[in-house]
């Protein structure tokens, strides 16, 4: 029996490598993204596989409708939350709303439309559902306190789900990984390649690859056995000591 994934963010990142490794693998794969040409570009290389959408995750019509998708592409068994972004790292008082707007319409606000929207049909097929969250959801950092205050959420988001999931046999898990090198960072910056490659330099970093495979390990888990959290990083990050101020 093929089986259906849908995958937010698939034009670049984590999202670009799982699509390709479950469409690699026989399964349907819907997966949205912003950016149209990136879209148009995976549909060729994956042709019948794939259901391209082009959906801004801030715009929860769109998103909304995704739960009523028909025929095939609506028996939804896996939903992978991973699309997602963060503000620059200066202080927040020096941060654009915009921005941080659009990392908690993101991060928070369309993942839990897309989550409510898609419940019943993972309920009925006793799905799965896959949340990408980050070390940032525990971890503090100077310059995170969005993104990670975001992340904090899903991860709290995921487990207080699966809570209200039990006894419907779908399954709920929060991926909170560390340093991978992604097109992450240079959107972050607005597109300044030389902070990504100084940020990974001297470094192994995970890759797109790494969560790709962790995806697909949680899919083809038996059905009676939930992985509530996974934290991942690579071998050469750890975690930071306390900043301390002398003169404070």
């Amino acid at each position: 029996m093929t089986r259906t994934v849908l995958i937010t963010g698939v034009t670049a990142g984590f999202g670009l490598a799982t699509a390709r490794r479950f469409a690699g693998a026989g399964w349907r794969v819907i997966g949205t993204g912003r950016r149209g040409d990136r879209l148009r570009a995976l549909a060729d290389e994956l042709g019948d596989a794939l259901l391209p959408l082009e959906v801004d995750m801030r715009d929860i019509e769109a998103v909304d409708a995704l739960g009523k998708l028909e025929a095939r592409w609506g028996e939804i068994d896996l939903l992978i939350n991973n699309a997602g972004l963060a503000p620059p790292t200066t202080p927040m008082s020096e941060t654009e709303w915009q921005r941080i707007e659009q990392v908690i319409d993101t991060n928070i606000t369309g993942l839990v439309a897309l989550t409510r929207a898609l419940l019943p049909k993972l309920v009925e097929r006793r799905g799965q559902i896959i949340n990408l969250s980050s070390v940032a959801a525990t971890y503090p950092y100077k310059g995170g306190a969005v993104y990670a205050g975001t992340k904090a959420f899903v991860r709290q988001f995921s487990l207080d789900l699966r809570c209200d999931l039990a006894g419907t046999g779908v399954r709920v898990t929060s991926i909170e990984p560390g340093m991978a090198e992604t097109e992450f960072t240079v959107v972050r910056t607005g597109g300044d390649k030389e902070a990504s490659d100084k940020l990974y330099a001297g470094m192994n970093p995970m890759t797109a690859d790494d969560l790709a495979d962790v995806f697909w390990w949680l899919a083809n888990l038996p059905p009676h056995l939930n992985i509530n959290t996974i934290e991942l990083m690579p071998v050469s990050q750890s975690f930071a000591g306390f900043v301390v101020d002398r003169e404070a």
